[in-house]
Parts: structure tokens; C-alpha cells; sequence
């Protein structure tokens, strides 16, 4: 625990020093490309040719490069944030699709054709572990503390909870049809999983690993099928992406109930919030655009261009 706050403080001591770019980066899996986007203008910078089928995104913990999940090239590819080079493609296993950052630099990261969650040392490029998990894995989350990393199996209809350092199988939580992303609240007491299938939200005890709640969200949103999933600024409020549902739904941490939807474009995926809170990016994907949300007035503002189909998005502010 100890390193770990050290990490986190050095970390953080290292972006302090830094400009953010205020830059979007949005992968676009329909042209393996990675939209740059000014988050103040809303004018595309520049398109970066990535290659690849692009869809997982996320930044090194000093946020100095942008790490992208290349499936079709099984890899992870890295993006110097100021400059935007591609530094380097990682082999990083059979059709990387998501991925977490853990704060010691490590990338931990599903390899959906083969049911292993890998962990790659960007600096080194070697793969220091794999695990089994169920088929399809998909989504992955660090915990809060650095202890563990949950990551969802999408045929298995699991949330698979892997201890750090050791990397071994510590619980298989059985949630909803088809899960695809896991947050955490802000205490660290509960995670919350989008089942797309299932259209609902499913609430667990990181404690116990016991399903504390769950929403049916089908039946208050047409198409619905959830997939991210972010806790808002004040860490009361989920705010979910609904896929086909078309819609950012918003509901309440504690009960789950929900309080709004928000119309956006087509097949929403990705979401990532500014560091202030005041302001949602999501990304649609049949629509080839990004809404973004006014977080306080829960209702879309503008939409952005990207490339052909957006499927995760980043903000480096």
C-alpha cells in the first residue's frame, strides 16, 4: 500500500509540471484511425492513420503517451501526447480490445480470442503475465487501491476479480448477459458493470463480491444496451452509455434508479469526462461523432466530427 501511494504522489508530482494538451483522442475502428480533437474549438487537429481496428484507449500515468488497443494487429500502439508520433506498436496478444492503466505503468489488457487477461510492461514491451479467464473477456478496471483488476467475460457472463501482484483468479462474480464495463464508486466500497445483453446495470460488494443491486434499464429505454459506464464528478450519479438505446442515462449511485436520459447520435460507446466534471464526451459510433454533454444541465451541446466509427475516447486536460 505503501508503494503504492508513492506512486500515485509521484505520478502526480510529474503532471503537475506538465501542460495538458487539452486535446480528445478518439479511436475510430471503422478507418483505424485516432482522431485529434480541441476540446475548446471543437476543430479536428490532425488524423493520426493508426492502423490496426483501433478501439481501446488510455493514457501512461504521467499522460505523457496515448496507449491504443489494436486488435487486428495485436498490439498496443503508443502515441506521444505532445508531438503525436506514433512511438511504437507492443505485441500485446491475440485481439487486444480494452485495457486499464494500473498506476506502476503496467497495462492490463483482455485478449478476447484466447480468454486471457495479459499484462504488459510498456516499457520493457514483455507480456510479465497472463491469465485465464472466461471467453470473450472485454472490459478491464484497476480497483481504487491498486489491489486488484476486474475484468468482464462476455460469454461467460462474469466479472473476473485478479489479485496484483499475483495475478491469480480470486473471485468469478456472475452478473448480467453480456457484460462490457466495470467503475467503481468513489469509496472503493462498490463496482457497477453494464450488461448489454441483459440491458441492465449490475452493483457489487468489492468486499464481499456479492451483487448488491441491479437495474433493468430495458424497461425505461427503448433498445437499450448498455456499455460504459463512469461515475460522475460528484461520484452520486452513473452515467451510462446505451448503445442502441441512443441515449446517455444517468442514475443514482446508491439506489440505481434512474433520473435521466439524454439523447445523443447513433450506437453511443465511449465516454470520458473532463477533469472538472463539467463537461461528458461520448462517442457515436454509426453516427461518426462525439456529443458533447453539459454535465450540470444534463443535455448535449454540440456535435464533433471523427472519423468513421468512434469507439473510445480520452481527454487529456
Amino acid at each position: 500500500m505503501k508503494r503504492l501511494a508513492f506512486l500515485l504522489a509521484a505520478t502526480a508530482l510529474i503532471c503537475m509540471g506538465r501542460e495538458p494538451t487539452g486535446r480528445l483522442f478518439v479511436t475510430n475502428e471503422g478507418d483505424d484511425s485516432v482522431s485529434v480533437i480541441s476540446a475548446k474549438t471543437g476543430e479536428l487537429e490532425t488524423t493520426i492513420d493508426i492502423g490496426g481496428r483501433p478501439r481501446g484507449i488510455g493514457f501512461s500515468p504521467d499522460r505523457t503517451k496515448v496507449y491504443v488497443a489494436l486488435g487486428d494487429a495485436n498490439a498496443i500502439g503508443v502515441i506521444d501526447t505532445q508531438t503525436l508520433e506514433i512511438l511504437r506498436k507492443i505485441p500485446a496478444g491475440s485481439d487486444p480490445e480494452a485495457f486499464d492503466v494500473h498506476p506502476n505503468g503496467h497495462i492490463y489488457l483482455s485478449n478476447e480470442d484466447d480468454g486471457l487477461a495479459s499484462v504488459l510492461d510498456p516499457e520493457t514491451g514483455k507480456i510479465i503475465a497472463e491469465v485465464e479467464v472466461g471467453i470473450e473477456p472485454e472490459g478491464v478496471a484497476v480497483s481504487p487501491d491498486g489491489k486488484s483488476v476486474y475484468v468482464t467475460s462476455e460469454s461467460t457472463n462474469m466479472v473476473h476479480v485478479i489479485s496484483i501482484p499475483e495475478h491469480e483468479v480470486t473471485a468469478n462474480i456472475l452478473v448480467g448477459a453480456r457484460p462490457r464495463e466495470v467503475a467503481f464508486s468513489a469509496d472503493g466500497q462498490f463496482g457497477y458493470v453494464t450488461c448489454e445483453v441483459g440491458g441492465e446495470i449490475v452493483k457489487f460488494n468489492l468486499a464481499t463480491n456479492k451483487i448488491a443491486a441491479r437495474k433493468k434499464l430495458r424497461r425505461e429505454i427503448r433498445l437499450v444496451k448498455p456499455k460504459g459506464v463512469r461515475l460522475g464528478p460528484s461520484g452520486e450519479k452513473l452515467w451510462i452509455s446505451t448503445g442502441r438505446g441512443n441515449a446517455v442515462a444517468v442514475l443514482d449511485a446508491d439506489t440505481l434508479e434512474l433520473e435521466a436520459t439524454i439523447p445523443v447520435g447513433v450506437r453511443v460507446w465511449g465516454m470520458a469526462f473532463s477533469q472538472d466534471g463539467k463537461r461528458l464526451y461520448v462517442s457515436n459510433g454509426i453516427s461518426s461523432n462525439l456529443s458533447e454533454i453539459d454535465v450540470e444541465a444534463r443535455k448535449e451541446i454540440r456535435k464533433i466530427p471523427t472519423g468513421d466509427m468512434p469507439w473510445g475516447v480520452v481527454l487529456d486536460d
